[in-house]
């Protein structure tokens, strides 16, 4: 599991209030990812941005090995990137926010309520007019307050 955090902020004790930002890396939202950065500055509070990830399906029979860890590392290092590159405008548009980014090998459910632990909001988009999968999995099983942004 990648963690980087921005401005050399530690998440510490602010992660007890933090709004957790679930994250598509590949497929950023806009709207989502504005009413995240625009809900942590009117909390003054950390934005936790959860991006989550899981190792591509081989091409043919199942190794019969564990995957080296040099190939692992490289393909987190691309979803570490790529979190980056999709949070970019906005810490650029809202630089007094607190960003900490955290990339995670783990289904999407897993991750976002783990990290909506000790959240004090947890943002998430939703498109369509249906509840995904895990949006549904994750408002069943979340402990803090959910805003879900249609985009």
């Amino acid at each position: 599991m990648a963690q980087r955090i921005v401005a050399g902020h530690d998440p510490g004790p602010d992660r007890l209030r933090a709004v957790v930002l679930g994250v598509d890396a590949r497929r950023p939202c806009d709207v989502v990812n504005g009413f995240a950065f625009e809900a942590a500055l009117r909390r003054g509070a950390l934005l936790h941005a959860v991006h989550a990830w899981e190792l591509p399906a081989p091409d043919g029979p199942p190794l019969p090995f564990a995957l080296p860890e040099e190939d692992r590392g490289a393909w987190e290092d691309q979803e570490v990137q790529l979190l980056a590159d999709a949070l970019r405008p906005w810490r650029e548009k809202y630089p007094q926010v607190r960003v900490y980014e955290d990339v995670r090998l783990q289904s999407p459910q897993a991750a976002l309520v783990h990290a909506s632990d000790s959240a004090g909001l947890l943002v998430l988009g939703r498109g369509g007019t249906a509840l995904g999968p895990t949006l549904r999995a994750v408002l069943t099983r979340t402990r803090c307050p959910v805003t879900v942004v249609p985009h």
